[in-house]
């Protein structure tokens, strides 16, 4: 497989769960703003929104979007999401939420063309929708279950933004954020991407 990416980008999120499962990958860095490979390849060639992650499987089929690779990845390897009952469908729910809800509210932050009261909104919106998951964490150390999950990679990614960006985090998922920054698999994929993998 190769794992198109930006370091720091939500594509952050499938490098972890690939390092937490240690599938054989190549890792291509991507410069969103050129759109251009490190090789010096045409991105769009490949995934033609020209955002990332993509994920080249072993037969040139390419797999966009961040649920669907996560998913993908999470039938490799199913420990990474419950396979049956209502916890199946619950983490679905969440990766669906921290995907549409959590994620795309981050938008107005990153846009240089967003004013300061648009941006201050985005912040605003993001917190609260953390509030949100913070319940899910009331009684168990992961988002969803009782062990880790590609719903933890991605949320893992939000917080990393939220807390660079100046959001304000419930004290309860920057604790779980600084837990799962420990895991051998994070500091890989932090350190592969030239990320900080301190505290």
């Amino acid at each position: 497989m190769k794992l198109y990416y930006s370091p720091g980008a939500c594509s952050l999120a499938a490098d972890i769960v690939i390092h937490e499962a240690n599938l054989p990958t190549t890792f291509i860095k991507v410069d969103l703003k050129t759109k251009l490979t490190e090789n010096g390849d045409d991105y769009r060639a490949i995934n033609a929104k020209g955002y990332v992650p993509a994920l080249q499987l072993d037969d040139g089929d390419v797999l966009t979007e961040n649920v669907a690779i996560l998913s993908y990845l999470a039938s490799l390897t199913p420990r990474f999401m419950p396979q049956d009952g209502m916890a199946k469908w619950h983490a679905l729910e969440t990766l669906a939420f921290v995907s549409t809800e959590l994620h795309k509210s981050f938008k107005p932050i990153f846009n240089p063309a967003a004013s300061e009261e648009q941006k201050t909104a985005a912040k605003a919106l993001v917190a609260q929708r953390l509030g949100l998951l913070e319940q899910g964490l009331a009684e168990r150390d992961f988002i969803v279950g009782d062990d880790f999950t590609v719903v933890d990679a991605y949320l893992f990614v939000m917080l990393l933004w939220a807390q660079k960006h100046g959001v304000s985090v419930p004290p309860s998922l920057t604790r779980y954020a600084d837990t799962l920054r420990k895991r051998p698999s994070v500091s890989a994929a932090l350190k592969m991407e030239g990320l900080s993998t301190g505290s």
